[in-house]
């Protein structure tokens, strides 16, 4: 009998201790932020490519390599001796025939691709570049993206814009409740780089393709929680 009344007493005088420690949560709002800043970007990345086709391996890397040297010399012509040129890819595949009358596939040739990267800092020199590159050999010109060389000032500015909405959200919800906001409980971010559709155009009026920056987007989101007060 004792046994068991110190058993009880015992699990009673911890429940009682856990009810002290709870302290209720307070009530609280959760909003969500999004901002967008636009600015003019500052480089552009260009990628070229090569492709060539021979019967042979050999002579169709070969080819390939003789496109590509002349590729980068007239680039560097362009971007100047120091320009930032790098190899992305390289591949040198065979090529099948197709025959429709069920006979084995035989390969008849080979076909090599070489994928280089441009970046620039002069935009005013990209219609040129492209030029260049396809007089100099280039048959594939794609990847043209804008950028920035440093975003963190704009990434800046719009995860504050953010922050703004999303406190500006929580005030009408609480409001709407005849509530104040009080003390932010949590805050988490995240952002994002897009760029505006590239508008390219080719003209008889001159030899230079004509390029269009257009803006480079960079977005800020925030969800944010705070303590809603009487």
């Amino acid at each position: 009998m004792t046994k068991t009344y110190l058993l009880v007493s015992a699990a009673t005088l911890f429940t009682l201790i856990a009810q002290a420690q709870t302290v209720p949560r307070r009530p609280s709002v959760i909003a969500f932020g999004d901002a967008t800043v636009s600015t003019q970007p500052d480089e552009a990345r260009l990628q070229f490519s090569v492709v060539t086709q021979a019967t042979t391996a050999q002579a169709a890397s070969s080819q390939n390599a003789t496109q590509v040297t002349a590729v980068l010399a007239a680039l560097r012509s362009v971007l100047g001796a120091n320009a930032d040129l790098k190899t992305l890819s390289y591949s040198l595949n065979p090529n099948y025939s197709t025959p429709r009358d069920g006979t084995p596939a035989t390969i008849i040739g080979y076909t090599a691709t070489n994928t280089v990267e441009a970046r620039l800092s002069d935009l005013s020199l990209i219609g040129r570049a492209i030029d260049t590159a396809i007089n100099a050999g280039a048959n594939r010109v794609q990847g043209l993206q804008f950028g920035l060389k440093d975003d963190q000032r704009v990434r800046l500015q719009a995860l504050r814009l953010a922050t703004v909405e999303a406190k500006a959200r929580a005030d009408a919800m609480a409001s709407g409740l005849n509530l104040k906001t009080g003390a932010a409980i949590a805050i988490q971010e995240g952002s994002s780089v897009s760029i505006q559709p590239l508008r390219t155009a080719l003209t008889a009026s001159g030899p230079t393709t004509p390029i269009e920056n257009g803006l480079v987007d960079v977005r800020a989101t925030v969800t944010l929680e705070v303590e809603l007060t009487p």
